[in-house]
């Protein structure tokens, strides 16, 4: 991975409260994975950020290695990993997304 490219994960990751690295737009996602999470964060209600690793394979190859997570989407909030779709499914059928998004 370049420097480039970590840098701007990095900058997406601890600048913005809420970023997803998905595939597709959260208007057209390009996988059911991606899309379930877009459905988790449009129910919460918080705006988020979102990055299309189909638009760009260092940022797809970079996202992985950054958070040494092997599987995309990706969702980060106030800088840290919360996980991929399975782990955001289930904490928002829990009630804890929403609780740790907006703590």
């Amino acid at each position: 991975m370049t420097d480039d490219v970590q840098k701007t994960i990095d900058e997406a990751v601890k600048g913005n409260k809420v970023v997803l690295y998905m595939k597709g737009t959260p208007s057209m996602p390009q996988c059911g994975f991606s899309a379930a999470v877009v459905a988790c964060l449009k129910e919460v209600g918080e705006p988020f950020h979102s990055v299309n690793v189909l638009a760009d394979p260092a940022v797809r190859d970079g996202i992985k290695r950054y958070s040494n997570w092997p599987t995309i989407p990706q969702l980060f909030v106030r800088g840290e990993l919360v996980g991929g779709a399975d782990i955001v499914r289930e904490m928002h059928a829990k009630g804890e997304l929403a609780a740790h998004i907006k703590g």
